[in-house]
């Protein structure tokens, strides 16, 4: 074979992957997100993925989808999200999201992130290997919630009977209301638990609280009691009850402090485990991440409003303080 002939062919034979690989560039990634309730999830997800190489309209589609807080029409949602055929399928906060997602499909990949209990909620049976074709990440972390009642105790001096608000329906529920009652018996603080199922039980239930004696409330957050965050806030200052949440989003909207899982880092967290599993990684042979940074958020004004002294010392350990 002459030389020339020789150099043409092995061009050619070299520029077949190539052009292999160009042809599987152009098709862009198509990730779909479900969602109970609107969060920062999305575009944080989408943030940190442009971070790992992803630019949307270049080689990656998202598909945001969410029902507005209607539970009942998640099924429907999950199945329309499934007949895209997206290569991976990340699910928004809440435990009923991800099951959804996991009775709409059994092949698709599913990452869910910010959900309480996925063992105790039936989503997965191990967190080191999930298995089947889901993993993601959890906010449960051991000893959150007595780190948040001692908070409460350094806020409010002297508090002897807590309020405790929580939507029983939440599998995670039990579990972090089972962690504050050993809180709770070691510090010398009785709690009031009431359960709220819906918006209307709401007032109710906070009034009843403050009747039973109770000068402190701890919300368990889910994706129900997050959807009603401007009316807890606005019942408890009405209500003059100093209240400890879990997420910042009620401190930013008014309320008093909050101590828990930073969710940026949950979200990010999650949008690294779609590149892995773009990148060839099979979900379930991927460990469940737990949380490792939590934020004390503190609004000044609202503890002004309700003659709270904020001690120094949470003011100087605080991760941000409103004015």
């Amino acid at each position: 074979m002459r030389r020339r002939e020789f150099m043409v062919g092995l061009g050619s034979t070299a520029a077949m992957p190539f052009a292999a690989r160009a042809q599987q560039a152009a098709k862009p990634n198509r990730v779909a997100y479900l969602a109970l309730i609107d969060s920062v999830g999305p575009s944080v997800i989408k943030q940190r993925l442009q971070e790992l190489g992803y630019i949307e309209g270049r080689n990656l589609i998202f598909d945001y989808r969410s029902v507005e807080g209607q539970s009942e029409q998640l099924a429907h949602l999950a199945a329309d999200v499934v007949r895209t055929n997206p290569d991976v399928l990340v699910t928004g906060p809440g435990t009923l999201t991800v099951k959804a997602a996991q009775a709409a499909t059994a092949t698709i990949p599913i990452v869910f992130s910010s959900i309480g209990d996925p063992i105790g909620a039936g989503i997965i049976t191990s967190l080191n290997r999930p298995g089947a074709n889901i993993t993601g990440v959890t906010i449960q972390a051991s000893e959150i919630g007595s780190k948040r009642l001692q908070v409460l105790r350094e806020l409010v001096p002297g508090v002897r009977i807590v309020a405790v608000v929580m939507n029983p329906d939440t599998p995670f529920s039990a579990l972090a209301l089972q962690e504050l009652r050993v809180a709770a018996d070691t510090g010398g603080q009785v709690l009031e638990v009431f359960e709220v199922r819906t918006a209307d039980k709401l007032a109710s239930s906070l009034e009843a609280a403050v009747r039973a004696g109770a000068t402190g409330l701890i919300t368990i957050e889910d994706p129900f009691l997050a959807s009603l965050r401007r009316e807890i806030v606005d019942l408890g200052a009405k209500l003059r009850l100093p209240t400890i949440y879990g997420s910042r989003y009620f401190v930013e909207a008014g309320g008093l402090i909050s101590y828990g899982t930073d969710m940026r880092q949950i979200f990010r967290r999650a949008a690294e485990i779609v590149d892995k599993i773009l990148k060839g990684t099979k979900p379930g042979d991927i460990p469940v991440e737990q949380p490792t940074k939590f934020e004390l958020v503190i609004n000044v004004k609202t503890a002004k409003t309700l003659g709270l002294e904020v001690p120094p010392l949470l003011l100087a350990i605080a991760d941000e303080v409103i004015e």
